[in-house]
């Protein structure tokens, strides 16, 4: 059948990897838009237990360096991205219906995780097939607004339960695992990449140094985001799960939009202005989440927080610049994905260990000293992507 418009004039692919990109997206919105409010209702934790409980939870992304040099080996990247969605979606099922205690808990985060890093290992090399060169940021940006179509259905979904049913975890996560299968059989009927040659198992190389260090800093906006802004939400300020998918389907929406158009600002700008903007950006972030509750009335805090989480949320997009960066300086293609392996391994030494300070910092000193530590960081981050350097591309 013939696609209408320009549907039809892309290739077979690019839809295939539109699709899965879609379906992964719901999955990921959902868990995103549940996991703090599912550890506090369900299993009562802490701040300092959901800050020890990132170092389990992001443990695959630190070992994904030698995952992923096994899976090179003997698979192509599409079919490593079915097998990530395979993961995901028995992590989803194991929450859903069966962790029950704290050691059912931990396994099924870790098998979900480990799904969630490997296809972050993936996605960008295989949206990085069908671009053009000069191009790159645009292509995995296209990818990214398709992602967040994705997130807006599952956090649709999410809310629309939760209006109906309450918090129902069970079918939460049911909906997350039926779209990362379906996911999983879009990426394992790509063909993209079959002609090349096998990528490299493990490359580390003092030229990617400033990649390296790029990813380090990524671990910490990630941990902030993903942890503790949210935990901030949940914990200080009581908001229901259903306001929290509400905020993560606005982030979303906006990100249909804006992503393609920030990876146009990528390909335009380059990415040492667009990285260096965003920890400075990430520092502004910081600081709001600090200090809304002490500038602001009580109503007026909890404004400025939801804004500050969908600020951050959008430009959580930012990060394609990493790969698009590594896509110019690189020596090989082949380097490619164990490169961008490798460097998730060195975003993961931060985002299992900061956690850890940042929940003691809150349980001894307060929530605002985890964001003032992580602002500090964004800061020196700053002058890290002013470092940036890439090669002029030329119009051959």
């Amino acid at each position: 059948m013939k696609l209408p418009g320009k549907l039809g004039n892309i290739s077979r692919d690019f839809r295939l990897l539109l699709t899965a990109t879609l379906f992964f997206g719901a999955a990921g919105g959902i868990f995103q838009a549940t996991l703090n409010n599912y550890l506090s209702d369900i299993h009562s934790l802490t701040a300092v237990a959901r800050g020890w409980l990132e170092f389990p939870r992001e443990l695959p992304g630190f070992l994904i360096i030698f995952v992923s040099a096994i899976l090179l080996s003997f698979l192509r990247e599409s079919r490593i991205a079915a097998l990530a969605m395979i993961l995901t979606c028995l992590g989803a099922i194991g929450l859903g219906f069966v962790a029950d205690d704290t050691t059912m808990l931990i396994m099924f985060i870790v098998i979900w995780s480990l799904g969630d890093h490997i296809i972050f290992v993936v996605e960008g090399p295989l949206g990085l097939h069908i671009a053009k060169r000069g191009g790159e940021g645009r292509r995995l940006g296209q990818l990214g607004g398709a992602r967040n179509v994705g997130v807006i259905a599952g956090v649709g979904a999410v809310w629309l339960l939760a209006k109906i049913t309450g918090p129902r975890y069970d079918l939460f996560y049911l909906i997350a695992g039926v779209s990362a299968l379906f996911a999983g059989l879009s990426y394992f009927s790509l063909k993209i990449g079959h002609a090349s040659k096998p990528s490299r198992r493990f490359v580390f190389k003092k030229k990617y140094g400033l990649f390296y260090a790029i990813s380090a800093l990524f671990g910490v906006r990630k941990q902030i985001f993903l942890a503790f802004g949210v935990w901030v939400l949940v914990k200080m300020y009581g908001v229901p799960v259903s306001k929290i998918a509400m905020l993560y389907f606005i982030a979303a929406a906006l990100g249909v939009v804006l992503r393609p158009l920030l990876g146009d600002i990528i390909d335009k700008l380059g990415e040492r202005k667009v990285l260096a903007a965003d920890e400075l950006l990430l520092l502004l972030i910081c600081l709001t989440y600090a200090f809304a509750g002490d500038l602001f009335p009580a109503p007026w805090a909890l404004r400025v927080l939801y804004f500050a989480y969908i600020f951050d949320s959008v430009l959580f997009a930012l990060r394609i610049a990493r790969t698009t960066y590594l896509k110019k300086i690189i020596d090989d293609p082949s380097e490619l994905t164990p490169t961008i392996s490798l460097g998730i391994t060195i975003d993961h030494v931060v985002s299992m260990s900061l956690p850890i300070l940042s929940g003691w910092l809150w349980q001894e000193y307060g929530f605002k000293w985890v964001f003032l530590l992580a602002g500090a960081i964004a800061f020196i981050g700053f002058f890290v992507c002013l470092q940036i350097k890439v090669p002029e591309v030329s119009n051959d």
